[in-house]
């Protein structure tokens, strides 16, 4: 594929992630896999117990209280939360939170999270801390270098919570641009139909 075609992805320069354009992230190979979910979705529960942020697992609701976009691949499952400021116990009051994000297979992790946050932009206007996420590098197994995924979709690491998690946040004007989220209407084969 020549450089500039849907595919092509820049070199990071050091310390700095690759940063896809909205249009490559629009077109093949970037069609997005996510669809609209909600917090009930019995298809993806078992996806979100298996997230190890899972308080309870079995319950049949897996987002935290509020404004939430939840987004469902085959493999994959996104929340993002929007607490109003003055519930919050952090020190980003007003962002949106990407409370679980768990990939089990869909595609490159970095590329699904940039696409999510394309779809909450779709959804939503960003709030001015944009958007935040914390990692517990305890839980996160196997990975010498945890929200690395977060890293490479344009995250910024940002500092740690009392607790320990690693806050990771994209600010507005790093974000992709807003793109629709697919309709499931979209993937049934209608030949024959009439």
């Amino acid at each position: 594929m020549a450089p500039g075609e849907g595919g092509s992805r820049e070199a990071p320069r050091k310390g700095s992630a690759p940063v896809r354009r909205a249009r490559d992230m629009a077109s093949p190979p970037f069609a997005s896999p996510w669809r609209k979910s909600h917090k009930f979705d019995r298809v993806a529960l078992p996806i979100a117990d298996r997230h190890y942020n899972r308080r309870k697992p079995g319950s049949p609701q897996f987002c935290p209280p509020g404004r939430t976009v939840v987004l469902l691949a085959p493999h994959a499952l996104w929340v993002t939360s929007w607490p109003f400021a003055e519930y919050t116990k952090h020190d980003w009051p007003g962002a949106w939170i990407n409370s679980l994000f768990r990939n089990e297979g869909e595609g490159l992790a970095s590329d699904l999270i940039r696409l999510a946050v394309a779809h909450t932009r779709s959804v939503w206007e960003p709030p001015e801390l944009g958007m935040v996420t914390f990692v517990d590098p305890k839980k996160v197994r196997g990975k010498k270098d945890p929200g690395y995924c977060y890293l490479m979709a344009g995250f910024t690491l940002v500092g740690k919570t009392k607790g320990g998690l690693l806050a990771w946040q994209m600010l507005p004007e790093v974000m992709p641009e807003p793109l629709p989220i697919p309709s499931d209407q979209a993937s049934f084969d209608l030949v024959g139909v009439i």
